[in-house]
């Protein structure tokens, strides 16, 4: 404890006697350097006072000295005045017997110590040795080394606090900086698809926001955005984005409005925010856009997606005129499949049946009783099937050159068999002239056409001719082609008559 005590004593002895270093160097610049009259006067007071002590010793002496100090005084004022202006004189430039060298007083017979100094000798401070400076470490009061300490310690806390006050300042101007970001407007984009919407010519989308800021305020409002999503400008904060109603197209094109909400935290300006919120604005049949959808597409429209209220007017009109024509023809499409339907409708006094859609336009029938032939229409020497009642008990036998190609029981004591040639077979024999007994020729178009009857477009002429059948020909497989197409569009069709 005495050591470390010694040693903080050693510390403020060692800045002290730097101190009476510095202090030194001053005195030497303020007292020496430079003379006027008043400082000559201050140098001669110690000098009268030795000559007053040695008065009784040598009165002739002192009155000599004190006559040349007269002389010299009187040269002096008189160089003084005549020199131009100038105040401060050299001491290298006094006569010699005037210079400053002189008895110190009180020391009787000693040898006379020269003080004269020049300008180019001003004795600077020396620096202590290691062991003067313990010395006078050791001998420094315990108040002069606190004040020392006190000194230190406070230029180090000059110099910590002026980086704490840099820190400071540069913790403010982030704190500035992130404040006036909260209070800026953010442009963010979002991600949209709507097909054909453009909405330079239509009206924007409308995206209900809702949330709260980065200053804690709610937010509750419908923004716009273009067909790119752009639109959007809002304070940092946290929101929640949903479509609100359908933009409308210059077409007068309505879209299905999506349900889906996206959470989004806006953080800065430009942000992309298309992969967290998209939306897919689907177009719907035409026919089942509804009043309320239009008018409330309408009404956004109107209070800012249009450019005008009077745009968004046109823009409503072309969407009830565009739905209503999709109705109208729906309704024209629905009476003509029910003509079709009608004329598709055949019926016997013991059966009914549809002709397939397949064929409907492209053949025609004949009835007689029970028996009804369909044919290849404008060609009634082409049938394509015929259908026949047997009663049950009673065998069916088709005519010369036909195949049974299928049954149907009524469920009333009675079955339809439908017969007709075996076309895939029939048609690429006939026209090699490979067969022996055609039924009869037939041209090009024709023949493609019977095959595409009897085998539903499933397969090309050539296919039949050169790989399924084959040049040769092979009955079973054609029959085969026919009678899977017509089991399946034909006979499910035919019914007991009510």
């Amino acid at each position: 404890m005495k050591d470390e005590t010694m040693g903080q004593e050693d510390a403020v002895q060692d800045a002290e006697a730097c101190a009476e270093a510095l202090e030194s160097l001053d005195q030497i610049a303020l007292a020496e350097i430079t003379f006027d009259d008043s400082s000559v006067d201050v140098q001669d007071e110690p000098e009268i006072e030795a000559q007053s002590d040695d008065q009784d010793a040598d009165d002739v002496e002192p009155a000599k000295d004190e006559a040349g100090h007269e002389d010299t005084e009187s040269e002096a004022g008189n160089q003084l005045e005549s020199d131009t202006g100038e105040e401060t004189v050299l001491l290298d430039s006094l006569p010699a017997e005037d210079s400053l060298t002189r008895e110190l007083p009180g020391l009787g017979s000693a040898p006379a110590v020269d003080e004269t100094i020049a300008m180019g000798d001003i004795p600077l401070p020396s620096v202590p040795s290691a062991r003067e400076a313990e010395v006078r470490h050791r001998k420094m009061s315990p108040k002069r080394r606190n004040l020392m300490v006190a000194g230190v310690v406070a230029v180090a806390l000059v110099a910590g606090g002026a980086g704490y006050a840099a820190w400071n300042g540069y913790q403010q101007e982030q704190a500035a900086a992130v404040a006036a970001n909260a209070h800026t407007m953010m442009s963010v984009q979002i991600g949209v698809h709507a097909a054909g919407l453009d909405c330079s010519a239509g009206s924007k989308i409308p995206v209900q926001v809702s949330g709260q800021d980065s200053d804690g305020s709610s937010v509750s409002e419908t923004l716009y955005v273009d067909e790119h999503g752009r639109g959007i400008k809002l304070l940092p904060g946290d929101y929640t984005l949903s479509i609100a109603a359908s933009p409308i197209a210059s077409d007068g094109t309505v879209y299905t409005v999506p349900t889906t909400k996206a959470q989004v935290t806006i953080k800065s300006d430009g942000q992309d925010l298309s992969s967290q919120a998209a939306f897919k604005l689907k177009v719907p049949s035409a026919d089942t856009v509804t009043d309320d959808q239009i008018d409330a597409a309408a009404k956004y429209a109107e209070e800012g997606g249009a450019s005008s209220a009077a745009t968004a007017k046109v823009l409503q009109q072309a969407a009830t005129a565009r739905r209503d024509a999709a109705v109208n023809a729906v309704s024209a499409q629905k009476a003509q499949a029910a003509r079709d339907a009608d004329a598709r409708h055949k019926a016997t006094d013991l059966y009914q049946l549809d002709i397939p859609v397949e064929w409907y336009g492209k053949v025609e029938t004949w009835q007689n009783g029970s028996t009804l032939c369909i044919y290849l229409a404008g060609d009634t020497n082409t049938p394509i099937v015929t259908l026949v009642a047997v009663r049950e008990g009673e065998s069916f036998t088709p005519d010369e050159g036909d195949t049974v190609l299928g049954a149907a029981n009524l469920g009333n004591g009675y079955t339809v068999y439908a017969s007709g040639p075996v076309y895939p077979y029939v048609v690429p024999q006939t026209i090699n002239g490979r067969t022996q007994n055609p039924v009869s020729t037939y041209p090009m178009d024709t023949a493609i056409e019977l095959v595409e009857l009897t085998t539903g477009n499933r397969y090309t002429y050539s296919q039949i001719k050169n790989v399924l059948v084959g040049k040769e020909g092979k009955a079973d497989a054609a029959t085969k082609l026919e009678t899977d197409y017509l089991a399946q569009i034909l006979m499910p069709s035919i019914k007991a008559q009510d």
